[in-house]
């Protein structure tokens, strides 16, 4: 098994990528503290993952509070005993042209999108010094690369990302390994939510796919093997990159 016995925290785990990514990593022996707001998802993910004989324990809450964060941590060594790595899959749109959105929205976006990460690792960091082969991976977007209509906030907080996984790269190696991912468009949730940005939402969904060079949408299943790979030593010299994982849709302009 490929995290055997490792223990991971995964924001966004109730729903979409990050629901394929749970469940990967749990079938790959992995201890896993799962973070969201949905109760009742949760309750249905640990069931699958209990069911595959895995090890999970849900703690809700607001990944923008700094405290939630802190306790993110604290559960996972009250539950587990160490940390090995984290997967910050959380995320929101703050959907709005600049003259459009409200500095409230702009705001609860890269809290969500980018202070959520630097609470989480801020407060993981120092356990995650104390394992031998950790390893963090931060979920962003092809956002950061490429611009989408009324979309000023979720890109600006993905390109973010990116920055800042990089830097933590050089202050934390070579004990710690950060890596990200930029899916492009991915049969989730999120990926409908986001296309009430253009005038006809369903039209705009299917032309994603189209778009791509595998004339597709992905899937969640498609991203969380990418997360597992740079989760686990197979990926032990890779550190401070970014893997776009699109389906060619940047490739084809």
């Amino acid at each position: 098994m490929k995290l055997h016995q490792k223990t991971f925290i995964i924001t966004g785990a109730t729903s979409g990528m990050g629901n394929a990514i749970a469940l990967d990593f749990a079938k790959e022996g992995a201890n896993l503290i799962l973070s969201g707001r949905d109760e009742q998802r949760a309750k249905t993910l640990k069931a699958k993952i209990n069911a595959a004989g895995g090890n999970a324990e849900f703690l809700a809450g607001d990944v923008g509070d700094i405290q939630y964060n802190s306790d993110l941590v604290s559960y996972a060594i009250q539950s587990f005993g160490q940390l090995d790595g984290l997967v910050t899959n959380a995320g929101m749109l703050g959907l709005g042209s600049v003259t459009e959105l409200e500095p409230s929205d702009w705001d609860k976006t890269f809290r969500t999108n980018v202070d959520s990460v630097f609470y989480l690792l801020k407060f993981a960091l120092p356990e995650l010094l104390k394992r031998p082969t950790a390893a963090v991976v931060v979920n962003s977007s092809i956002a950061a690369y490429k611009s989408f209509p009324n979309h000023p906030a979720y890109c600006a907080s993905k390109a973010a990302l990116l920055a800042l996984a990089k830097q933590i790269a050089v202050d934390y190696g070579p004990s710690v390994r950060i890596n990200t991912m930029c899916p492009g468009p991915v049969d989730t949730p999120f990926i409908h939510a986001s296309a009430v940005a253009f005038p006809d939402p369903i039209q705009a969904v299917s032309n994603a796919g189209k778009a791509t060079l595998l004339k597709r949408l992905g899937l969640p299943q498609d991203v969380s093997k990418l997360a597992l790979f740079l989760a686990c030593d197979d990926s032990s010299w890779i550190t401070g990159s970014a893997f776009t994982i699109d389906g060619g849709i940047l490739a084809a302009g």
